[in-house]
Parts: structure tokens; C-alpha cells; sequence
């Protein structure tokens, strides 16, 4: 059987892939692992418009303990494009992480952010989940439909407007990053431009755009977002739980990580911050590993 794996460089992660079936078709997902083969898994999945790229600073810091999985979701990323846009949504992310987790064939520690999230509490709740851990990266069992309506509008926007999806320069991805990721937290000049060299992909005329297809938008059109009620979820979530919440959040509210944690998670608030910490800074990394340690 060929590998699923192919090595980039001697110092780098390694390139693989895994193929799903959704809707009547496969599709491959992209993912880089860092670590020995041989250590405790630990798989990251990352948010709405982002890749796998987002955890480099954090796989970086676990590798040496775990073996660190990062994917890009589908759409996003080195992962195929899906064919009809209505399908990215939670549940068939999940499908084709669930892919993934078969492939990997053991327990596994969660690290997910937002939507990353979303989908490491739907599978962290199934019966007999591979899921022995999970860090909960501003994301919680309530999201308010304020925070939804506010993200809806922004990737229906991005999707419709040149602009705002076609970049003459890595500068420009940056300054649009900065603007639109500020709640991200106090970044360093290098990081912003490492998270806008992980953000690019390059259009034939030249120019840039960013590294997803602008069609995941499509299942947010049309309609007003309700208040989503995931509690009984969450409460079929039985592992060690760590909630990071940025202390601006307007996804995760304070009421929703208080209740989290009068459940027996571990809560840990993010100063200067909100939707959602970008997982740069050595304290973060070091809460996480201490975590997924325990």
C-alpha cells in the first residue's frame, strides 16, 4: 500500500493526505503531521476560513512529546474543493475527519478551534470516540446568533466583492488579515506576515486571494442565524476538558465558559483578545502541553 505521507524537507512536517467518501464521491484531505510516528496523537483542526497552517507555532511546541495532526478541512487549504457548496457544513467536516481518525487507528487528544471545535465536540460525544482529551479554542455548547449573523456577513461579503478576495501583494493579504483577524490578539510583526504567507494562494493573473474556496459562504446566505443550543452535547462529553476563551469573545460569552467550567472543564481566559486566540504565544503553547501532558 502506497504512503499516505510525503516528506517536504529534512526539518519540515510531513505532507499527507487521507480520501473521504461524501455525497456519492471521494474527496482528499490534506493534512501535515509533525512528531515521531510512535508518541500520543494529537490532532488539531482548525477555524472557519482558516487552514491547518494556523497550529505551525503549536505543533512546533508539542512535536518532541506527541505526534501533532493538522488538517485543512475541506475547501480549505491543500484539501479538494467540495462540488456543491451546500455540503461544507459540520456535519460532513466531521464525515471526513471521521476518515481520518479511522486512518490514524487510535486514541487521539482534540485541539480545535471555533469550528474545529464545533466538530471535536460533536465527535468527542459519540459513543466509544477516539477522543481521550479536548482543548476547546474559544468555542462553546452555546453560540449566539449575534456572533453568527456577524460572521455571515462578513464571508457573504468577502465572497462578493473583488476586493475583498483579490490582492495585488502579500502586503495587502496582510493588511486585510490585521484588520479582519484583530481579534486574534497582540501579534508580533512576523506573525502576522507568517499567518498571511499561510493565508495566500496564488490566482493565475497574479494576484492573491485567500487560501479557501469563497463558496463556503453559500450555506450562510439566505437566512437570519438562531441561537445554537448544543448543552445536551455537551453533556454526553465526559474527558478532560480545557476551554481557552478570549476574554472580547463574542462567540464564547463568559456566562457559556462559566457554565463549562461549573461542569468540571479546566478555563483558561485569553486578556486583550476575543474571537478566538491565535495560539502563537509561548504561555497558550504551554498551557495546551501542560494539558494535553496531564
Amino acid at each position: 500500500m502506497a504512503s499516505p505521507f510525503a516528506v517536504r524537507r529534512s526539518d519540515a512536517p510531513m505532507a499527507g493526505s487521507v480520501r473521504y467518501l461524501l455525497a456519492g464521491q471521494f474527496h482528499r484531505m490534506a493534512f501535515e503531521a509533525w512528531g515521531d510516528p510512535a508518541a500520543p496523537v494529537v490532532v488539531c483542526v482548525h477555524g472557519l476560513t482558516r487552514n491547518g497552517r494556523d497550529f505551525d507555532a503549536l505543533a512546533a511546541g508539542l512535536a518532541d512529546r506527541f505526534r501533532v495532526i493538522c488538517p485543512d478541512l475541506p475547501g480549505r487549504g491543500e484539501s479538494d474543493w467540495l462540488a456543491d457548496p451546500m455540503l461544507y457544513q459540520a456535519q460532513h467536516y466531521v464525515t471526513a475527519l471521521t476518515h481520518l481518525l479511522a486512518w490514524i487507528g487510535t486514541t487521539v487528544a482534540w485541539v480545535g478551534t471555533s469550528l474545529g471545535g464545533v466538530c471535536g465536540m460533536l465527535i468527542a460525544a459519540a459513543e466509544g470516540t477516539p477522543i481521550t482529551r479536548v482543548v476547546l479554542n474559544d468555542i462553546g455548547p452555546f453560540i449566539p446568533a449575534g456572533a453568527l449573523a456577524r460572521i455571515r456577513d462578513y464571508m457573504v461579503a468577502s465572497g462578493d466583492s473583488p476586493l475583498m478576495s483579490r490582492f495585488p501583494d502579500i502586503e495587502s493579504i496582510e493588511r486585510h488579515l490585521r484588520l479582519i483577524h484583530a481579534p486574534f490578539g497582540p501579534l508580533t510583526d512576523e506573525q502576522w506576515a507568517q499567518l498571511a504567507r499561510n493565508s495566500a494562494r496564488a490566482l493565475p493573473d497574479g494576484r492573491l486571494t485567500m487560501h479557501y474556496d469563497p463558496r463556503i459562504a453559500e450555506p450562510l446566505r439566505g437566512h437570519d442565524p438562531a441561537d445554537v443550543d448544543m448543552w445536551p452535547l455537551w453533556d454526553r462529553i465526559r474527558m478532560p476538558r480545557l476551554v481557552i476563551r478570549g476574554a472580547a469573545s463574542d462567540l464564547l460569552l463568559a456566562e457559556t465558559a462559566a457554565r463549562m467550567a461549573a461542569s468540571g472543564a479546566v478555563l483558561s481566559e485569553v486578556p486583550e483578545t476575543g474571537h478566538a486566540p491565535a495560539l502563537l504565544d509561548p504561555a497558550q503553547i504551554m498551557l495546551i502541553r501542560s494539558f494535553l501532558s496531564g
